[in-house]
């Protein structure tokens, strides 16, 4: 059996998505710059697709601006918040299980001065409020937290630290929402972001596609400078078929994301229990409710697990020998040594760290393949844990 559980990672693109690509590069090929017909026919399509993308989020089309995916929207937004304003205070934002597309940026940030602050979290993996709010004062110009975290699911409390960004009155917020698009609703006016990252290859749309939508206003500087595409905010000749892609993706996620999320749900519930009454000496990372995840605080689309006395990538690679595709955490840091930061700053030690695997969801998986996957699991966990013993008593 074939079972694809690393969805945050990449979604598999959809054959709608392929096929909208496809015809969008056969048929309308002019650069939306030119003047000609077929310069004009392309220019529609970037605007009907501009305007699709503000409907899902409560947005106007002039606030939506295309990039190539998350990580550049992330760059762009607190690197062109942060210079354009420098000269109203230094401090920024931010919490310690942010996607390192924002922890580095903030790094690069404090090395040029920037008073950075980076917020805790609890073990649940929320950011500590009480934190937050003291570290929120008059010298701050941006806060950047993240919608839904990429390896354990929880959800921060954005529609609260937007309201006090606002109350604030002079910060800007980012949010990245690169994986809680599609799958949580998102209105920019209620939640008071100023801006927001998201990403099309999350969507079962195209990678390399994404937008940064800016509230107008928003003082917000270009990274990329050059033939003054998107308005002048971000330059080079746009990607249409990649948009075409990325604007279908996310209103087919948009009808169906009540449905899907239900779905993915009872799925995410079964896979719980099922290792829970299988496999011993198992901790679940990240919110609880009454001994389940609950949906408030946490994206039912993405399930971590620690299993004490095992290792990760070793159980990765047994499980993939199997058909189950996994990851030990985030695809951008897996290749990084250490243990996960996420896991790190949510205080869960170090044996545990080491046997954590993300199990990530789609609305195509299945119960069966649930219920494959807690036993494949099971017995590769048994197994691995003897290895693991044996050595031990070897000396090794």
């Amino acid at each position: 059996m074939f079972v694809y559980l690393d969805n945050s990672s990449t979604t598999k693109q959809s054959s709608d998505v392929t096929e909208i690509m496809s015809r969008t590069a056969e048929e309308t090929f002019g650069n939306p710059s030119s003047l000609h017909r077929l310069g004009v026919e392309a220019e529609k399509v970037l605007k009907k697709a501009r305007k699709d993308m503000a409907s899902v989020i409560g947005a106007s089309p002039d606030e939506i601006f295309f990039t190539s995916g998350g990580t550049e929207s992330d760059n762009t937004a607190i690197f062109g918040a942060a210079e354009a304003l420098r000269r109203e205070g230094t401090r920024i934002i931010t919490q310690e299980t942010e996607h390192p597309a924002v922890l580095e940026c903030t790094d690069e940030l404090k090395r040029r001065g920037f008073d950075v602050v980076r917020v805790p979290v609890g073990r649940d993996g929320i950011i500590d409020m009480n934190a937050f709010k003291n570290a929120l004062n008059d010298d701050t110009i941006l806060v950047s937290v993240m919608h839904v975290n990429n390896e354990t699911g929880a959800v921060q409390p954005v529609r609260e630290i937007g309201a006090l960004v606002k109350d604030q009155g002079k910060s800007i917020f980012h949010c990245d929402a690169v994986q809680s698009f599609g799958k949580l609703p998102i209105d920019v006016r209620t939640m008071n972001v100023d801006l927001i990252s998201v990403s099309g290859h999350k969507i079962h749309g195209p990678r390399g596609t994404g937008f940064l939508y800016v509230k107008r206003g928003v003082n917000v500087r270009p990274l990329i400078r050059g033939g003054g595409q998107e308005r002048g905010f971000r330059s080079g000749t746009e990607n249409l078929p990649g948009i075409a892609g990325l604007a279908h993706a996310a209103l087919s996620a948009e009808r169906s994301r009540d449905e899907n999320f239900s779905h993915v749900k009872k799925l995410s519930e079964r896979l719980i229990e099922g290792i829970r009454e299988n496999v011993p000496d198992v901790q679940i990372n990240g919110p609880e409710r009454d001994g389940n995840p609950g949906t408030e605080k946490w994206l039912p689309y993405i399930v971590n697990v620690s299993l004490k006395d095992t290792r990760g990538e070793v159980m990765l690679h047994m499980l993939e020998q199997k058909g189950i595709y996994v990851s030990t955490g985030s695809a951008c840091s897996s290749h990084k040594k250490g243990f996960s930061h996420v896991l790190e700053a949510m205080g869960t030690d170090a044996v545990m760290s080491e046997g954590a695997l993300r199990f990530s969801l789609s609305y195509d998986n299945t119960e069966e393949e649930m219920d494959y996957t807690v036993e494949v699991l099971a017995e590769a966990a048994a197994g691995h844990r003897k290895m693991m013993a044996l050595a031990r008593r070897m000396g090794r």
